[in-house]
């Protein structure tokens, strides 16, 4: 089935905004696939180099160029439960591609740090711009020139669009991405809430809460909410760089170890050498850029990617925009109610019939477009399936299931649980701002109440312990966008604001800072541009101020007279405190050199 007319509309839009980007990128792309296997362009110096530590039996098929050699990009580290589980896949990569007569090597590792270690803390302020920074860091691992096909392990917030860019930057080059799969469930996500809330509160302890954290995050994968890791696997299953089934098997079953294994053979199935060539960057195009963006709005997605998807695109020479977005929004439903939109975790999803059930369902209602190029093959078609491990270790798949198993976990389109996908746009004399809508209830939409200003997350922490955060209000917390201080995520304000809005105060927030893919219950408006840091109008709000927030028009005002908001001062801050430390005074350069938070917050695209 062809894709519904407005979304076609849509793409043909992007397709022609990209035009001044895309086709001199897929000239680039071209000129460095005419060049054919890599290592034929390197002297014998530097191949010896190259192969040193290979087998003897490697070094011959290296010193050719008849054998593909696969690069391995790992985001390994043994500290976070999410990369942990990467330690034995470049042995398990180097035997599967061994099996088939090629070659693998780590060609690089990039830094993979955890939102959750760092919440609240001084290196939350690296994390945004680690995205880049991983990008950068796989393109040193992928210089040697060494390689004919890539695969990248990766799973978390910055790392999976950090590694994205870079597999557009190489986009000659073929890639799969190969996840690791979610942590088993543990406690309840609404019951670790519940306890973040007593704890805040003061009713619980310190060790009742640490209880309740270490029971929700208690082994090898990533956290089984919906926040930013979960989704990037979701986009890269609904973009074509996994393959079929791969998003949301548990670490350490026989099922990953098949599912990596076959990864491993099919990037080297889809070299230059052979008959089925797909270069990364040929075969990601605006139509597997919209897919992205449905199945985010279709799953209530995580808000960070609003700026990554953006920032993916442009690397692949295709201009996204927040307008983009939100109009897609109005035509997806949410389809799926998984923790912070729902009780659900990933794991209960994937069981519901996962991502298979998904695409199938948007496929036979054309909402994505079906005739795109995938790793696997031709068509989103063979990725409305069923995973299972087949006879003799082998993966095995049959068609989705035709309903789900757990309606109130995954609907269909003809019931869905709302009929909007999650995001949402808002502009106003405020600029641009983007919202969460798909957990927050219908009634608490339209917000308008006066502002209360804050310069720091830890300044509201404050006023709420002293008692001062009364009366219905809306947080205003500036100065954390990309220039400030790197863009931290605030979300340790989702506890306090929500018990709020649970005493029936009238609360919400406006910030040019993030929340995550936990963006929860209540009203935010965020990334709000230009920001504070470069005198936009967020900096020119006064406390008392009356702000209208409007998610149903998709609309965020200050109620004050144009010429009088235009005329008062900027507003100031004192960043000097956010400049050193943990890290920070390295970054300096990408704070002076970020885009804004439409355009990416990237130092590569502005």
């Amino acid at each position: 089935m062809s894709a519904d007319a407005r979304i076609a509309a849509i793409t043909a839009r992007i397709v022609e905004r990209s035009k001044p980007y895309r086709e001199p990128y897929l000239a680039r792309v071209r000129s460095a696939a005419s060049k054919r296997v890599t290592r034929s362009v390197l002297g014998c110096g530097n191949l010896a180099h190259g192969f040193a530590v290979c087998s003897p039996s490697e070094k011959v098929a290296l010193s050719g160029d008849e054998v593909p050699n696969l690069g391995i990009i790992t985001s390994y580290n043994d500290m976070l439960s999410a990369h942990q589980p990467f330690e034995n896949y470049p042995a398990l990569i180097r035997q599967a591609a061994h099996d088939v007569g090629g070659v693998a090597q780590v060609a690089g590792g990039v830094p993979a740090m955890c939102d959750g270690v760092t919440q609240g803390q001084p290196g939350m302020e690296l994390s945004l711009f680690s995205r880049d920074l991983i990008a950068m860091a796989a393109g040193v691992g992928l210089s040697h020139n060494m390689f004919d096909s890539t695969v990248y392990l990766g799973v978390c917030d910055k790392i999976v669009p950090g590694l994205m860019i870079a597999a557009m930057t190489f986009g000659h080059l073929p890639a799969v991405f190969i996840p690791a799969g979610p942590m088993t469930t543990g406690l309840p996500n609404d019951e670790k809430s519940r306890v973040r809330q007593l704890f805040a509160e003061g009713k619980v302890g310190r060790d009742e809460l640490l209880e309740a954290e270490s029971k929700s995050y208690h082994g090898p994968g990533t956290c089984t909410f919906y926040g930013t890791a979960n989704s990037n696997q979701m986009l890269m299953e609904i973009m074509g760089f996994h393959l079929p089934g791969a998003s949301f098997i548990n670490p350490g079953t026989p099922l990953r170890d098949a599912l990596t294994k076959e990864a491993t053979k099919r990037a080297l199935a889809i070299t230059a050498l052979g008959n089925e060539y797909t270069p990364a960057g040929e075969m990601i195009d605006e139509r597997s850029i919209v897919n992205g963006v449905i199945g985010l709005h279709a799953t209530g997605g995580s808000t960070n990617h609003t700026m990554h998807l953006v920032a993916m695109a442009r690397s692949a020479g295709i201009a996204l925009t927040w307008q983009d977005i939100s109009e897609l929004s109005d035509i997806i439903p949410l389809l799926a109610r998984v923790y912070p939109n729902g009780l659900a975790d990933v794991n209960h999803f994937h069981a519901a019939g996962g991502m298979g059930y998904l695409i199938s369902q948007l496929l036979k209602h054309g909402l994505l477009h079906d005739d795109v190029r995938t790793v696997f093959g031709q068509g989103l078609g063979a990725y409305a399936i069923d995973v299972k491990l087949g006879a003799n270790g082998t993966v095995a798949r049959e068609p989705a299931p035709e309903h789900s198993h757990d309606p109130k976990v995954l609907s269909t389109v003809e019931h869905p649980f709302q009929h909007s996908g999650g995001l949402k746009m808002l502009t106003g004399n405020l600029g641009k701002a983007v919202i969460k809508i798909s957990a927050v209830k219908p009634e608490r939409h339209v917000i308008e109440a006066p502002a209360k200003i804050f310069h720091d997350q830890s300044e509201l922490q404050a006023a709420f312990k002293d008692g001062k955060l009364e009366g219905d209000f809306i947080a205003v917390v500036r100065f954390q966008g990309p220039k400030a201080n790197g863009m931290p995520e605030l979300h340790k304000l989702t506890t306090v604001l929500g018990i709020l809005q649970d005493r029936g105060q009238t609360v919400a927030l406006v910030t040019d800072g993030r929340m995550s893919g936990a963006s929860g219950k209540v009203p935010s408006a965020i990334h709000m541009t230009p920001e504070a840091k470069d005198g936009g109008p967020i900096s020119k709000i006064r406390e008392g101020d009356i702000i209208r927030l409007d998610a149903t028009h998709g609309t965020i005002q200050v109620l004050v007279d144009a010429a009088e908001l235009a005329g008062r001062a900027p507003a100031e801050a004192d960043l000097s405190e956010n400049e050193f430390g943990m890290g920070r005074e390295l970054f300096a350069p990408f704070r002076a050199a970020t885009g804004s938070a439409d355009h990416g917050a990237s130092v590569f695209f502005h």
